[in-house]
């Protein structure tokens, strides 16, 4: 008799740890949703969004609503979790194991499908850049991203090089005509850190793509696509890529599992 009351004890110390547990990571999950929200509820709010709903001519690249509906989805998901966790109930309980099973299964999908349908990636990567390039003066968060994407992490130009900023009004080659100063240019994330640089120079991309220019290009800009950068950039960090996907999908089991 003993034996069996201690062995119920450890039962359920084991469950209010894993209460705990679950509860904790979720309370971070659901706090981070809400801060992801939030961020991109403020963002339309400042480009008055909501007021000139018109303006959203491409919503699937818009920044702000792609964490207005992540920061959404990881809101509920922290609820469900969170309160299902803390009050015992089996129903929020059941909808959090729904939704862990559901994204798992859309994890899987989506890592099957990019390798099988390599081809079929890139050319929606490609359609999608082509959008920013040609929208990169029209809204300050697709200006801000493709900046951050070409200056602060993939240190390139364009989808394939800098000519394909020809594509965007301002950059063309033919605005010279109509007085743009940015024609034949490239915007300033394209440019190269240069030394005892302190203050980024924002017209350092100006004339780089016109045939008279007077400086060695290459010593400018980065004359490297984004898209063969990104490849190169996924090629080098595979064994994270693959190592941080592992992991959440481990942690989504666990947590499906108890």
């Amino acid at each position: 008799m003993p034996t069996n009351r201690k062995y119920r004890r450890d039962q359920s110390e084991v469950s209010c740890c894993l209460k705990y547990l679950i509860f904790g990571f979720n309370v971070i999950f659901w706090l981070t949703g809400l801060g992801i929200m939030a961020v991109g509820i403020w963002a339309w709010t400042e480009k008055d969004t909501f007021s000139n709903l018109q303006r959203l001519t491409n919503v699937a690249l818009d920044p702000a609503f792609i964490l207005i509906v992540a920061g959404a989805v990881t809101f509920i998901i922290g609820f469900t979790g969170c309160v299902g966790a803390l009050r015992e109930n089996t129903v929020l309980l059941s909808a959090y194991a729904i939704f862990l099973a559901i994204l798992l299964l859309l994890e899987m999908t989506a890592g099957i499908l990019g390798f099988i349908f390599k081809d079929w990636i890139k050319q929606q990567a490609t359609g999608g850049f082509q959008a920013f390039i040609v929208h990169y003066r029209d809204d300050p968060d697709q200006q801000n991203l493709i900046d951050w994407i070409q200056e602060g992490w993939l240190q390139c130009c364009g989808i394939e090089g800098p000519k394909d900023w020809d594509r965007n009004i301002y950059f063309n080659c033919s605005s010279a005509e109509v007085g743009s100063r940015e024609a034949c240019g490239v915007p300033f994330s394209c440019c190269k850190p240069q030394p005892n640089e302190i203050i980024k120079n924002k017209q350092c991309g100006y004339d780089v793509r016109k045939p008279d220019y007077n400086y060695d290009v290459a010593k400018i800009i980065n004359d490297k696509g984004c898209l063969p950068a990104g490849e190169e950039w996924l090629e080098r960090n595979l064994l994270v890529v693959a190592g941080v996907a592992v992991g959440i999908a481990f942690l989504q089991v666990i947590f499906k599992v108890y």
